[in-house]
């Protein structure tokens, strides 16, 4: 599998994760710097041996819009660890209103979280202290810098000291 590459801004903010070939293009350039190489791995062409970056630093700041995290089912079940937010079960997960949406509860990441049919059904059309049903963890809205954050500690190590994330499990 391929290593991606996590590109920052002037300011080290995360703006992007690009293929290794893009890097190299964007540091021949000279439009990023190296920051940090995946060690023992290199990119070979006929001529030349590059070390293989894993973080670069843009060489001018670039103004990228917030677009934050996209609110969808995938996302969801990432930030919750793939378990339901009631008992645990990693089976048959669906989405649960904490507040439901006929008493007002928006589609939000503040009111969604992952739960089992069976938590799911037996909550019903009730607010979680209603139902004497308690939450694991309070639900929040993951940044960009928490998804990276995640991926760094399953591929790439080499990124968690460019991320500022204090826990991946709030």
């Amino acid at each position: 599998m391929e290593k991606r590459v996590l590109v920052l801004n002037l300011d080290h903010s995360p703006v992007a994760v690009v293929s290794p070939q893009k890097a190299i293009v964007l540091v021949l350039l000279e439009k990023a710097n190296v920051l940090s190489t995946y060690q023992l791995l290199e990119i070979r062409t006929v001529s030349r041996s590059f070390e293989y970056p894993a973080v670069i630093r843009l060489s001018q700041y670039k103004n990228v819009p917030y677009r934050g995290v996209l609110l969808n089912r995938n996302n969801l079940f990432r930030r919750d660890n793939g378990e339901c937010q009631y008992c645990g079960s990693r089976r048959h997960l669906t989405i649960d209103h904490i507040i439901p949406r006929s008493k007002g509860g928006k589609t939000s990441w503040t009111n969604l979280v992952t739960a089992c049919n069976r938590c799911n059904v037996n909550k019903g059309d009730k607010t979680p202290e209603q139902a004497g049903m308690m939450l694991k963890k309070e639900p929040f809205k993951p940044s960009l810098s928490y998804f990276l954050a995640e991926y760094a500690e399953r591929q790439a190590e080499e990124w968690l000291p460019f991320l500022s994330v204090p826990s991946l499990n709030p």
